[in-house]
C-alpha cells in the first residue's frame, strides 16, 4: 500500500498536481474558480451530483463538499470547505462516484461504501431515508461462493441507482427502476443482485445517466458466439423467414416483439383488437417498401436491429468480411409492392422534422406516435420490419457455407436513411460488427399484434438502431437487398464463378486476439450496451422505448469505444480515433450536433482539426477534452447557456449551437474533468521541468498516429484490397502480408493511445507507461511490419500491382500526398506511397525523443532516469536499424532492376537482400578462362556465381572463407570452400580483398545467427564477430556427389564436411542418423533402406567408419531377418548370429558362428526349426563344407565329412535305441556300405 500512496515524487513539483478548479454551468465565459476551502493535496478523482460532490486524493481519502443533507451534525450539512469522510479513513480508496444525490467508494481491496440519499434503495440499505456515513455493501455471488465477498472494480451512480463492475467483469446492480436491468417487479432493490443478461461477458466499463445504464463490453471472440434461436422465446414465432425468387433466395427477420414496453392490459386488449394486419404478401415484402424510392433519389437504406427481445448473438464472420471488402455486393430486390402513398413519402424522406411527441401516462413512459406532417392524409406508415442483423448474418453464413458463395456484406433492408445523414455519415463510417441480443418477459396480449407494438419517434429514424455507412454503399451505386443464391437446387453457375473469385481475401485487416497486447492494454473491440428509460432517445436504439434489460447498440460494433459517458438524458461515447458519439436528449445542443435523430448515435462535431481524449457528461451539457497542437488539452463546453444578468431573454434557457471553447489555457494542463447539475469541475496539473507536458505530448502524438493510421487503413489498404484484380497471386501474398502487419500495428498503437489516455487520469508514474514496461510488444510489432513492407518493396513493391490497383491509386493521389505528408506536387506516386508505407518508423524516433525529455525531469541517479535513458536509446537503434533495413531493400531493388531477366526469377525472394557485388571487376575467379564472365553476387543468405546464361547458389550457412596466405602465392586471394566445391577468388587491391572477406564473413554469422532482421536491442551480443566458426550446424542438399546426389544433410559441419553428430536423407527414402567424420559415416548411427518390393525397410544399428558399416551392430532386413554381430566395409565379416523367421514363420532358422566378406565361413552352428536338424561345423561359401555334425528332431544323430551341404564319404550314424552304423553315405544320407555294426558289444 505504501508504493501506492507514494506519488512520483521523483518527478519534481510533483504537488503542482490534480489542482480542483470549478466552474457554473451554462456560463461558459466566465473563469474558473478554485474550489472553496481545499488546501493543497494532490486530487486524483472528482465526482459531481446535483449539489454535492466528493474528491479522491493521492494518499487514498475521500473528501464531500456542498450540499449534504444526509449529514447528521447540522453544521455539516452546507460545510464550507469539503469535508473528510472519516469512515473511510484508514480504507485506502481507489475510485468514486456521485448520483444526483448518493456517493459510492471502492477502496484498494474491492469493498463497495454507499451514501447520501437512500429513498430508492440506492445506498443498498433498506428502509431508511438517508446514509449519512460511508456504509459498507455486501455483495456476494449465491453461485459461486456466498460467502466469499465479491471484489469491485468501479462504480457509477443514477439518480435512483447504482451498479458495480466486478473483479471478474461482472455487473451487480440495486436500487430501483429498470434501469438496473434485472429480471424483477419487486422495488427497491436493496440486495446487490448480478445483471444476468451480461453474465459471461467481459464488461469493461459501466455508466449511469439519471436513468439509463451504458456498459462497455469486450466484443466475442468469433468462436465463443452462441448459436442463434429458431423461434422468439417470448412469442414463439420463426425469427428469420425466407422468401424463395428465381434464382435467389431473400432472407428477412421481419419479427419484433417489444421489450420492457409498459403497457396496460385495456390497451394491449386495444392494440390486439385493432391492429390491421397487411396481407401476407405484403408482410413479406415489406422490407423491400422503400426500395425503389430511395434508390431513385440516391438515398440508402438505413440497417434496423433489434427493437425486439430477440436472443440472437451475432456474425463476427460476416463482419469481419464486411471489413475487408468495405463495399457492399448484394443483389437487388425484385418485386417491389407500392407505397400507399409514393410522393408524400418521397417528400416524407427529404424533410426531417425534429418534431416528437413524448407524453408521461400513469402507466409509465410511453412514446406515442404522431403524425407525419407532410400530409394529413398519409395514414400511419407500418414501420418496415426489424432486422436482426446477427441472426441474419449467422443465417448467410450457413447458406454461405452450402452454396460455396461468399457473402461480401450484409447490409439489411430496414428503417429510412435521410439526405441529411447522408452527408453527415460521410465522416464516420459504420460496419456492423458482432452483436448479442436480448431476453424478456412482455406481455400475453401482444402475440399477435407486432406491426403495431413498436412506438416511433415521429420523423426520425424509424427505429433505425444501426445506420449504415452510406459513403461505401453510395460507391456501389445505391443500396441494394440482401439476397442469396437459392439454396443448393438453385446455384447458378454464373453466381458460383463470381463469388469464387473473390475468396483469395477473406481475412485481411481484422486484426487476430494477440493475447499479450490484449491482456495488457485496453481492448478496442467493443460494443455498446445500453438499458433503462429510453423517452429522450438516450439507449441510442432509434426509437424512445424503454428497456428492461441491456440491448446491443448496433451501430457503435466496430467503432472501438473505449469510454462511456452518461449525463442526465443523453450520453456520449468516446472511441479509439478521438471521435465522441453522442445521443439523447439534445435540448439545449448538449449533444454537440443538431443532426437528428437524436435517438441513434451520432459524431458530434466538437473540433474539425483535433480530436477528443476525454468527455464528461453534466445534467443537459457536455464537456470534451481536445488535443491541441502545443499539446496542452483545450476544454470545449457543449449544452445550456444561462441569459446572463441583465439579458432581455426570454425564460427558458438557451443552448449552444456548437461547442464553445472554454479559456483555460493559463490553469494548466487538464487532465480530467467531471460534470454535474450546476457545476463542473476540472483537475490541473502545472507543467513543472516540463514533464506533464512531456506526457501529453506523447499521448496526443500517438493518438494522432493511430487516426492517421487507421486512415491509411480504411481509405486506402481496404478499398485495394477489395479490388478484383489485384495482381499475380504472390503479389496479392505479399500485400496481404503487409496489411495484416499493418493492421497489427495500427490495433496496437490505438491500444496503446487509449491506454495513455487513461495513464493521464491517474498518478502519472513515469516508470508504468506501456512503453517501458513492455517495449519488447512494440518493437516485435513495428519489427514485423517492417519486415513485410521492405519484402514487398524488394519483390517490385506498389509496382507489381495491376492496372485496376495503379488506377485507383493514381485516383487518391491527392490523399495519398496528403496521408504521406509530401509536400512536393512533383513526387512520383511510387515515392510517395513508399513513404506512406514507411511512416511507422519515424514513430520510433518520436518515441525516443519524447522518453528522453521525460528522462530529463529525473536526478541523473534515479532508476527512472536509467529506465527512460534506456527504453530511448533501444527505440532510437531499432529505428536506426530499420532505417538500414529500408535501404537494404531500395538497394536490392535497384539492383533487381538492372539484373539479367531470366535469372531475376529463380534469385528474387521477398527476404533476399544484396550485400554486394563484382561487376567492377573487383573479384574474378583464379585460372578462369580468358573469355570467361564471372560474376560474384553476395546476398544475405548466398554467394552467386553468375556466368553467362548460368549462375550456381552457394547457401552462405555452409560457406567458408579464408584469406589465401601469401606463400601460396595468391597476393589477393579469397579461398572459399562449400560442401562440393572449392574455388579461390583474386581480388584486385588489399582492400577489396579485405572488403569482401568482411562482407561475406559477416554475412555468413548473420546467416547462421538467423538475425538479420531482428534489431540489436535489449543486450550487447550485437557486437559483430571477426569470423564465423569453422565448426557450425547447418542443412545443405547435394547436388554433384554421385554417392550423396540430392540428398539432404542436417547437422554439424567442419570446413565444408559433414562432422560430428547429423541426419543425412537420400531422396529415395534412405536415411542415416548419427556421426560423420570428414564428410563421411563414422562411429555410432542407425541407418535404413527402404524395401520397395515387401514395403518395409532394411535397418541398421551400429558402428561405422569412413562411411562403411563397421564393427559391431544389428541389422534387420526387410523380409524379417536379424543379424547381429561383426560388420567390415559395409558387409557381415567376423562372429555374427543371424535368425531368419519367426517359429510361427514358414521357415525359421537360426546361424551362430563366424562370416567372412557376407558369408558363413569357417565354425558355425545352423539350427533349421522347420525340419528339426541342428548342423555344428565348419562352413565355407555360405555352405556346409568339412567335418561336421547333424541332429534331427527324432534322435539321429549323422557325423562325417560333409560338401555342398551334403555329407559324402565315411560316416557315422546314431540312432535313438543307440544302435550305431558305419559306412559310406550317399547324397540322400543312405548307407551305401556293406559294414554294418550292430549294438556296441554283439556280434556280427
Amino acid at each position: 500500500m505504501d508504493s501506492k500512496k507514494k506519488s512520483s515524487t521523483e518527478a519534481e513539483g510533483s504537488k503542482e498536481r490534480g489542482l480542483v478548479h470549478v466552474w457554473q454551468a451554462g456560463s461558459y465565459s466566465v473563469t474558473p474558480e478554485r474550489l472553496p476551502g481545499w488546501g493543497g493535496k494532490t486530487v486524483l478523482q472528482a465526482a459531481l451530483g446535483v449539489k454535492h460532490g466528493v474528491l479522491l486524493t493521492e494518499d487514498g481519502e475521500v473528501y464531500s463538499f456542498g450540499t449534504l443533507p444526509w449529514r447528521s451534525e447540522s453544521a455539516e450539512i452546507c460545510p464550507s470547505s469539503p469535508i473528510l469522510e472519516n469512515a473511510l479513513v484508514g480504507q485506502y480508496v481507489v475510485t468514486v462516484a456521485s448520483g444526483s444525490f448518493h456517493s459510492g467508494a471502492v477502496t484498494e481491496s474491492g469493498v463497495v461504501y454507499m451514501w447520501g440519499e437512500n429513498s430508492a434503495g440506492q445506498c443498498a440499505v433498506a428502509n431508511q431515508q438517508y446514509v449519512p456515513e460511508p456504509n459498507p455493501v455486501s455483495i456476494s455471488d449465491a453461485e459461486t461462493s456466498s460467502l466469499l465477498a465479491v471484489r469491485i472494480l468501479q462504480l457509477a451512480c443514477g439518480e435512483e441507482h447504482t451498479l458495480a463492475l466486478s473483479i471478474s467483469r461482472e455487473i451487480w446492480a440495486w436500487g430501483t427502476g429498470c434501469q438496473l436491468g434485472l429480471i424483477t417487479t419487486a422495488f427497491p432493490v436493496t440486495k446487490p443482485q448480478k445483471v444476468e443478461h451480461l453474465a459471461g461477458r467481459v464488461v469493461l466499463q459501466v455508466a449511469c445517466g439519471a436513468f439509463h445504464s451504458l456498459a462497455l463490453v469486450q466484443c466475442l471472440p468469433s468462436q465463443d458466439l452462441k448459436p442463434v434461436p429458431e423461434r422468439c422465446n417470448q412469442c414463439s414465432q420463426l425469427l428469420i423467414t425466407m422468401t424463395d425468387k428465381e434464382d435467389h433466395v431473400i432472407i428477412s427477420d421481419s419479427h419484433c416483439c417489444p421489450l420492457g414496453v409498459t403497457l396496460s392490459e385495456t390497451q394491449a386488449e386495444n392494440q390486439a383488437s385493432t391492429a390491421i394486419s397487411p396481407s401476407t404478401e405484403t408482410l413479406d415484402n415489406q422490407g423491400e417498401v422503400f426500395e425503389n424510392t430511395l434508390v431513385e433519389n440516391d438515398l440508402t437504406v438505413a440497417t434496423d436491429t433489434n427493437v425486439g427481445n430477440v436472443q440472437t448473438t451475432g456474425g463476427d464472420a460476416i463482419s469481419s468480411q464486411q471489413d475487408i471488402m468495405g463495399t457492399t455486393e448484394i443483389s437487388s430486390a425484385r418485386n417491389v409492392p407500392s407505397y400507399p402513398d409514393t410522393q408524400a413519402v418521397n417528400e416524407y424522406v427529404q424533410k426531417p422534422s425534429d418534431h416528437s411527441v413524448r407524453e408521461n401516462s400513469e402507466n409509465g413512459e410511453k412514446p406515442v406516435p404522431s403524425q407525419p406532417l407532410v400530409e394529413e392524409a398519409v395514414p400511419n406508415l407500418h414501420s418496415p420490419p426489424t432486422t436482426s442483423t446477427s441472426a441474419l448474418n449467422s443465417l448467410v453464413v450457413s447458406c454461405a457455407s452450402a452454396v460455396g458463395v461468399r457473402v461480401a456484406a450484409t447490409y439489411e433492408a430496414g428503417a429510412l436513411s435521410l439526405k441529411k445523414v447522408m452527408n453527415f455519415y460521410s465522416t464516420a463510417p459504420c460496419e456492423p460488427g458482432t452483436q448479442a441480443g436480448i431476453s424478456s418477459i412482455g406481455p400475453e396480449g401482444l402475440k399477435d399484434s407486432r406491426e403495431e407494438q413498436v412506438k416511433q419517434e415521429s420523423m426520425q429514424g424509424k427505429k433505425s438502431s444501426s445506420l449504415v455507412d452510406i459513403r461505401e454503399e453510395e460507391a456501389e451505386g445505391g443500396s441494394r437487398r440482401l439476397s442469396l443464391p437459392g439454396l443448393l437446387s438453385q446455384v447458378s453457375p454464373r453466381l458460383l464463378r463470381k463469388a469464387a473469385r473473390v475468396k483469395t481475401r477473406t481475412v485481411v485487416l481484422t486484426p487476430t486476439y494477440s493475447g499479450e497486447a490484449d491482456a495488457l492494454l485496453p481492448s478496442l473491440r467493443t460494443e455498446v450496451w445500453t438499458w433503462g428509460k429510453g423517452k429522450e432517445g438516450q439507449l441510442g436504439h432509434g426509437d424512445v422505448l424503454p428497456r428492461l434489460q441491456p440491448l446491443c447498440v448496433k451501430c457503435l460494433d466496430g467503432k472501438e469505444v473505449i469510454y462511456l459517458e452518461a449525463g442526465g438524458y443523453h450520453s456520449l461515447a468516446l472511441t479509439a480515433k478521438s471521435q465522441v458519439y453522442s445521443w439523447g436528449s439534445n435540448t439545449f445542443g448538449q449533444l454537440g450536433h443538431y443532426d437528428f435523430p437524436t435517438t441513434v448515435p451520432r459524431l458530434a462535431k466538437v473540433n474539425s482539426e483535433n480530436g477528443v481524449w476525454s468527455v464528461a457528461a453534466g445534467q443537459d451539457y457536455s464537456l470534451f477534452l481536445v488535443d491541441t497542437e502545443d499539446f496542452q488539452p483545450g476544454l470545449y463546453y457543449s449544452g445550456r447557456q444561462d441569459p446572463a444578468e441583465g439579458d432581455n431573454l426570454p425564460e427558458n434557457h438557451s443552448g449552444t449551437k456548437t461547442p464553445v471553447l472554454l479559456s483555460c489555457s493559463k490553469l494548466g494542463y487538464i487532465s480530467r474533468v467531471t460534470a454535474g447539475k450546476d457545476s463542473y469541475l476540472a483537475l490541473v496539473d502545472k507543467n513543472v521541468m516540463g514533464y506533464i507536458a512531456s506526457l501529453h505530448e506523447l499521448a496526443t502524438t500517438e493518438r494522432r498516429f493511430y487516426s492517421k493510421l487507421s486512415d491509411i487503413k480504411s481509405q486506402i489498404l481496404r478499398p485495394l484490397l477489395s479490388l478484383e484484380n489485384l495482381g499475380t497471386a504472390n503479389t496479392v501474398q505479399l500485400l496481404q502480408e503487409v496489411a495484416s502487419r499493418f493492421s497489427k500495428l495500427c490495433y496496437l498503437i490505438g491500444q496503446h493511445g487509449a491506454s495513455l489516455s487513461s495513464f493521464l487520469h491517474g498518478i502519472k508514474e513515469a516508470r508504468s507507461l506501456v512503453i517501458l514496461k513492455h517495449a519488447s510488444l512494440f518493437l516485435d510489432s513495428y519489427t514485423e511490419y517492417c519486415t513485410s513492407i521492405t519484402n514487398f518493396l524488394v519483390m517490385g513493391g506498389f509496382q507489381l500491382l495491376a492496372k485496376p490497383a495503379i488506377d485507383f491509386l493514381n485516383k487518391n493521389q491527392e490523399l495519398l500526398q496528403d496521408l504521406s505528408e509530401v509536400n512536393d506536387e512533383n513526387t512520383q506516386l511510387m515515392e510517395i506511397l513508399n513513404t506512406l508505407f514507411f511512416l511507422p518508423i519515424r514513430r520510433l524516433h518520436n518515441y525516443a525523443k519524447v522518453l528522453l525529455k521525460l528522462a530529463t525531469c529525473f536526478e541523473v541517479t534515479s532508476p527512472e532516469y536509467q529506465k527512460l535513458q534506456d527504453s530511448s536509446s533501444c527505440y532510437e537503434s531499432l529505428a536506426l536499424h530499420l532505417g538500414r533495413k529500408r535501404k537494404e531493400a531500395e538497394y536490392t531493388l535497384g539492383f533487381w532492376k538492372t539484373f539479367p531477366g531470366k535469372m531475376t526469377d529463380s534469385l528474387r525472394k521477398p527476404e533476399r537482400r544484396l550485400l554486394c557485388e563484382s561487376s567492377n571487376r573487383a573479384l574474378s575467379l583464379q585460372h578462369a578462362g580468358r573469355f570467361s564472365v564471372n560474376w560474384f553476387i553476395l546476398f544475405n543468405d548466398a554467394l552467386v556465381h553468375a556466368q553467362f546464361s548460368t549462375h550456381h547458389v552457394f547457401p552462405l550457412a555452409t560457406l567458408w572463407a579464408e584469406p589465401l596466405s601469401e606463400e601460396a602465392g595468391g597476393v589477393n586471394g579469397l579461398k572459399i570452400t562449400t560442401p562440393e566445391e572449392q574455388f579461390t577468388l583474386i581480388s584486385s587491391t588489399p582492400q577489396e580483398k579485405t572488403k569482401w572477406l568482411r562482407a561475406i564473413s559477416q554475412a555468413v554469422d548473420q546467416a547462421l545467427r538467423g538475425t538479420s532482421d531482428l534489431p540489436p536491442y535489449g543486450s550487447g551480443s550485437s557486437i559483430q564477430r571477426q569470423e564465423p566458426p569453422i565448426s557450425r550446424s547447418a542443412k545443405y542438399t547435394f547436388y554433384k556427389d554421385p554417392r550423396l546426389k540430392d540428398a539432404t544433410y542436417d547437422g554439424r559441419w567442419l570446413s565444408g564436411k559433414p562432422h560430428g553428430r547429423g541426419v543425412l536423407k537420400w531422396p529415395d527414402g534412405k536415411m542415416y542418423s548419427g556421426m560423420f567424420r570428414n564428410g563421411l559415416e563414422d562411429g555410432y548411427g542407425e541407418y535404413r533402406i527402404p524395401n520397395k518390393a515387401l514395403n518395409k525397410e532394411d535397418h541398421y544399428v551400429g558402428h561405422w567408419k569412413e562411411g562403411k558399416m563397421c564393427g559391431q551392430g544389428v541389422y534387420s532386413y526387410a523380409s524379417g531377418e536379424v543379424f547381429e554381430g561383426c560388420f567390415q566395409d559395409n558387409v557381415r565379416h567376423g562372429h555374427g548370429l543371424l535368425r531368419s523367421g519367426k517359429l510361427t514363420s514358414s521357415s525359421p532358422s537360426m546361424f551362430i558362428g563366424q562370416w567372412v566378406m557376407d558369408k558363413k565361413a569357417g565354425y558355425g552352428v545352423f539350427d533349421d526349426i522347420t525340419r528339426g536338424e541342428k548342423y555344428m561345423g565348419t562352413w565355407q561359401d555360405d555352405v556346409c563344407q568339412g567335418n561336421g555334425v547333424v541332429v534331427t528332431q527324432f534322435g539321429l544323430y549323422y557325423e562325417g565329412n560333409f560338401h555342398l551341404n551334403k555329407m559324402m564319404g565315411n560316416g557315422v550314424l546314431l540312432s535313438e535305441d543307440d544302435t550305431i552304423y558305419e559306412g559310406e553315405f550317399s547324397d540322400d544320407w543312405t548307407l551305401s556300405g556293406k559294414q554294418e555294426a550292430g549294438k556296441p558289444g554283439s556280434v556280427s
